[in-house]
Formats: C-alpha cells, sequence, structure tokens
C-alpha cells in the first residue's frame, strides 16, 4: 500500500489548520504590515520543496509555502473582519 496520499492530506490538512491562528495572532500584534514574513517564509518553504527529494516532504513544503502565501491574503481579510468586530482589536497595537 502507497501510504504517500493519506500522509499529505493530513499534514496539509495540519498545515492550514496551523496557519488560521497564526494568521489571527499576526494581524492582532502586528497588523498587515508583517505581509512580507509570510512571503519570505513561502519563497523559503518553496525552494526547499524543490531541493528536497523525498515526494511526501517535499510536497508537504509545497503546501506550507502556498499555505503562507495565502496567508498574505487573509491578513488583509483578517484586518477587515477586525473592523467588522468579528474580532478583537489590540489596544495597544499602534495603527
Amino acid at each position: 500500500m502507497n501510504y504517500n496520499g493519506i500522509i499529505v492530506g493530513l499534514l496539509t490538512f495540519l498545515v492550514i489548520g496551523l496557519f488560521h491562528p497564526i494568521v489571527i495572532k499576526a494581524e492582532y500584534y502586528l497588523g498587515k504590515r508583517c505581509w512580507w514574513m509570510f512571503a519570505i517564509a513561502g519563497i523559503a518553504f518553496g525552494i526547499l520543496s524543490l531541493l528536497i527529494e523525498n515526494i511526501t516532504v517535499s510536497a508537504v513544503m509545497g503546501v506550507t509555502s502556498f499555505s503562507s502565501f495565502w496567508s498574505i491574503l487573509e491578513l488583509y481579510e483578517q484586518e477587515k473582519r477586525v473592523e467588522r468586530g468579528w474580532f478583537p482589536k489590540n489596544p495597544r497595537k499602534k495603527v
């Protein structure tokens, strides 16, 4: 049996689930100005994906790369959700 698909699917689920609270915390403490951190992480994981020979690990690095890129969009969306009152606003954060 080949478990690679199940492993990649499970790890994709976990990576996406991990990035959700990371984006919320990043927007709360840093605001959308931290988008470049997600861009650098996306590029780094993308390069790792290209360099790693193990297909399962390479696929997970690719998923992490594109989850990082997607998080940039989610930072801006999270800011809108905070403005709507769906999430708390950090009173100490400078705008």
